[in-house]
């Protein structure tokens, strides 16, 4: 007895929780995804930065959301076309301003960053996207992009969870990671997983008393006493059952699987181990590139360490906000579209320096463009289709989709007419590059764009 008792004591948490649970006999009533992540506790304490989930060489999706309404005219500028002039007469950009990307069409100044990923033959512009009744609230229409509805219909998960629930069933909670202290409505799913940082230090067992920082949430130490050992008594099988106290009992023989108290346990336990791991992994890797000083260059920056690190994640998700450009809209604009085409550019540079670039697509979108026509403030209101960005290494880089007839006999009550739905850009990220159908996430069959 007392070698047995030397030999749980030279134990730490995490071998206990690894070893007595991955050995097999009880896992019976453990969660799979509980089950993954102990697989991935394992990996680590073989020193192995190895993603038990995706795979060491698992594609990943990263999601760059252009929050307010890009103005999409001014973004790939038609530099040609009569009607854009005419119904831009101090917005425009004319041709020798735009970085040319072709004898039609070039980017706007800002976006030099881009215009390298082009041609690099890294880059798509996917042109004329948006979906039939287009709506001009932010908000509807982000719920639309974010569900993959219909203008019509509300849905209660997004289209990114529907992917976690019918792609990544079991997977370590850490599958979908937002960088921002709101989770995207996105990632809402049947089985919520998925998790939402702004910084690996902060993410912690959230508390109302929001201690300082550098300080621990009076919850914590709540939730850590649940994922605690079992006591001795139990591991010998003198449980008596009225305890419950922690994930180390279900080895022992717990008596209330599948109680709320059981439930609360597993969802700590869950929470716990994926904090301790995120902050473990962003510290394995460094950024390699230079970023500017912005936060979405720091949410990119800190995509790269966790994807650099190991993390198992499938979808990574970001998003800069501002292009709501009413008024005064062109020292805004190029402001945005700049930090924008250099934080990414600084991305795809860190990813090419880790080996990982072959192995991520990223995505932008915006929840509308802007009307053709400037407004009376030096703006842009609200509008409808707008191009889409489509960045990685093994992509069909140019153009996709045709833009929108400018003719004014050819609007909707001042709007572009979208060619390409949004939906069918989703389609063909799922089935050209997560290799998963695309009927079941979506709710019915779009026309797959060729992106790769």
């Amino acid at each position: 007895m007392k070698a047995m008792n030397s030999a749980i004591d030279l134990k730490t948490r995490r071998e206990f929780l690894r070893t007595s649970l991955l050995g097999g006999a009880f896992t019976w009533t453990v969660p799979s995804f509980v089950s993954n992540t102990f697989s991935t506790l394992h990996a680590e304490a073989a020193d192995r930065a190895t993603q038990i989930t995706t795979g060491k060489d698992g594609r990943l999706l990263v999601v760059l959301q252009m929050a307010g309404g890009n103005d999409g005219l001014n973004t790939v500028a038609p530099f040609t076309n009569d009607h854009y002039f005419r119904a831009r007469p101090r917005l425009k950009l004319a041709a020798d301003a735009v970085l040319k990307l072709n004898d039609d069409f070039g980017f706007h100044p800002g976006l030099a960053g881009l215009k390298e990923l082009f041609d690099a033959a890294n880059l798509t512009v996917i042109q004329g996207v948006g979906y039939p009744n287009p709506n001009r609230s932010h908000f509807r229409s982000t719920e639309i992009w974010q569900t993959a509805s219909d203008a019509n219909k509300f849905e209660k998960h997004g289209w990114l969870g529907r992917y976690f629930d019918n792609a990544c069933r079991g997977s370590d909670p850490t599958v979908g990671v937002n960088i921002g202290r709101q989770m995207p409505q996105a990632f809402a799913s049947a089985k919520p997983v998925g998790v939402s940082l702004d910084s690996p230090e902060n993410y912690r067992f959230a508390d109302l008393d929001r201690p300082m920082e550098g300080e621990t949430a009076s919850s914590e130490p709540f939730y850590r006493k649940l994922n605690r050992p079992a006591p001795l008594m139990e591991l010998e099988g003198r449980n008596d059952g009225t305890s419950g106290d922690t994930v180390g009992a279900v080895a022992g023989g717990t008596k209330f699987a599948g109680s709320p108290l059981d439930y609360l346990e597993r969802v700590a336990l869950d929470a716990q181990v994926s904090s301790d791991k995120i902050l473990a992994i962003s510290k394995k890797a460094a950024n390699q590139a230079t970023y500017p000083a912005s936060p979405l260059a720091n949410s990119l920056k800190l995509i790269a360490r966790l994807i650099g690190g190991g993390l198992p994640t499938r979808v990574f998700y970001a998003s800069q906000g501002g292009y709501d450009t009413h008024t005064n809209q062109t020292g805004t604009h190029e402001r945005l579209l700049k930090d924008m085409a250099d934080s990414v550019k600084a991305f795809v540079a860190d990813l090419k320096a880790q080996g990982n670039f072959e192995r991520v697509l990223i995505m932008t979108f915006s929840e509308f463009g802007r009307r053709v026509a400037e407004n009376a403030n030096g703006g842009t209101d609200h509008g409808a289709a707008a191009p889409m960005f489509v960045i990685g290494d093994k992509i069909k880089a140019g153009f996709l989709g045709s833009c929108p007839s400018l003719a004014p006999e050819d609007l909707v009550n001042g709007d572009l007419k979208f060619t390409v739905d949004f939906r069918s850009v989703y389609a063909g990220v799922l089935e050209g590059w997560l290799n998963t159908p695309s009927a079941p996430v979506l709710g019915r069959k779009f026309a797959a764009v060729g992106l790769v």
